[in-house]
């Protein structure tokens, strides 16, 4: 790293850092442990404005189409390939400024630039226009988790990791289920357009709160003080050499592969969801935010955090095998409910369907984040971050919502307003694939722990 030690007044040693900004080490560590509760916080709130604003487009989906003429085609571009490209290939050059710079500061401007253009959605009178501006959302939320998910790896040891990152994967469940409970609730008494404002405003001031609040914590605070002296020194490892570390450890392959494939089934159905539930159960808007949104919020929120609690346990009993054998377990539990849910009419019936499989399966992400980021080298952290985010936002965003919109599209002469249906079980038959490579980083993490 480029730093140079000198003296302050008192004698005590302090570091320059890049362009000679002034750092106390063991000013920094002290202030980042005692705020990690509030940094913590205010992280999943960036990641819940994320989700709500990406989200909403979904609740909205079916006045956009009759406002604006689309189909389901052009419907799974603005909410898939369009928003994910961007968003996801950035994260790659902003997770090498976050591991070498400021991860406050790039959190705080991307935040402030997503909000800003989730609102300017609401100006769009065409396709192409709501089109750019979706693409605006997606370079501005390119900036969020790469950083984020380095900032709390560095403040949580490995044995509180997952807890950690299933508080932050509530950003996921509460974001989603607010951008339909808000967007739903204002769009029927005034319009999507000014639904896209009220999720889009506040986001900015938060911006603010952040860069005032977070501390920015030393880069491998929370692991073996030997570790991260070892790895702090040197250059900055290369984005080849990320890659190559990343795909070369075969618990990690299996881990990005296994979310990948869960991620694009989930960002298909969340793409689609309240359609689907406007098209085949027949509920209309107002229902589908008061009622369906916020007991599927309730059960998110359930299974995030007791998810990363349980992990937690089950990594401290047998190991951090255990954690993706907890994933592999409870998908295979909850996918019958998915496909139940689907080929349910009657919303009795069908949404409990949907809100226990909830509790079951949204455990998923805190855990696979935790054991990626406790994988990766302490330089390479928010590199293998944006890695996993590439690919899963690629082939899950970018192609999940895209791919079943083609698909309903293309069942659409035979089976009319059904087609969706179709392609919603389709895409839930995809399950079986994330479950194998779960399983195998299970194998390859035991393994590596029998090594050592």
């Amino acid at each position: 790293m480029n730093t140079a030690s000198t003296t302050d007044e008192a004698g005590r040693g302090v570091s320059r850092g890049i362009g000679g900004i002034e750092n106390r080490p063991e000013i920094d560590a002290t202030l980042a442990t005692r705020r990690r509760g509030l940094t913590l916080t205010l992280l999943t709130a960036a990641y819940f404005f994320s989700y709500m604003d990406r989200q909403i487009l979904a609740i909205l989906q079916e006045m956009i189409r009759r406002d604006l003429q689309l189909n389901d085609v052009q419907l799974g571009l603005l909410a898939g390939l369009a928003f994910a490209i961007f968003y996801a290939t950035l994260g790659l050059p902003v997770a090498r400024l976050a591991d070498k710079g400021s991860r406050v500061n790039i959190i705080s401007i991307a935040l402030a630039l997503w909000s800003l253009m989730t609102a300017v959605c609401g100006l769009a009178q065409n396709f192409v226009q709501l089109l750019l501006a979706r693409i605006g959302v997606g370079i501005g939320e390119a900036g969020s988790s790469p950083p984020s998910h380095s900032i709390i790896a560095d403040l949580y040891p490995p044995e509180k990791r997952a807890g950690a990152m299933g508080i932050y994967s509530l950003g996921v469940v509460l974001g989603s289920a607010f951008g339909t409970i808000i967007g739903g609730m204002v769009a029927s008494t005034y319009g999507w357009r000014v639904a896209m404002f009220t999720v889009g405003v506040p986001g900015i001031m938060l911006a603010i709160i952040i860069k005032l609040f977070v501390v920015e914590p030393r880069r491998g605070l929370s692991d073996v003080q030997v570790v991260a002296e070892k790895e702090a020194v040197g250059a900055m490892p290369s984005l080849g050499s990320g890659f190559r570390e990343m795909w070369a450890n075969r618990a990690a392959f299996h881990l990005v592969m296994g979310v990948t494939i869960t991620s694009l089934i989930g960002y298909a159905h969340g793409a689609f969801g309240p359609s689907f539930m406007q098209r085949s159960m027949g509920l209309a808007v107002p229902q589908i935010a008061l009622y369906v949104a916020p007991l599927g919020a309730i059960m998110g929120t359930l299974s995030a955090v007791g998810g990363g609690w349980l992990a937690n346990k089950l990594a401290a009993r047998y190991g951090l095998h255990a954690q993706a054998w907890m994933i592999l377990a409870l998908k295979c539990v909850g996918l019958p409910m998915s496909f139940l849910f689907y080929l349910s009419s009657d919303p009795w019936i069908g949404i409990p369907i949907y809100w226990l499989s909830v509790l079951l399966t949204a455990t998923y992400l805190g855990p696979t984040f935790a054991l990626i980021q406790g994988l990766a080298p302490l330089r390479m952290r928010a590199l293998w971050a944006a890695i996993t985010l590439l690919v899963i936002n690629l082939i899950g965003l970018g192609l999940g919502p895209t791919l079943i919109g083609l698909v309903s599209y293309a069942l659409r002469p035979t089976f009319g307003e059904e087609s969706l249906r179709w392609a919603m079980v389709i895409f839930s038959a995809a399950t079986p694939w994330a479950l194998f490579h779960y399983w195998r980083a299970g194998v390859e993490l035991k393994r590596r722990a029998l090594v050592r």
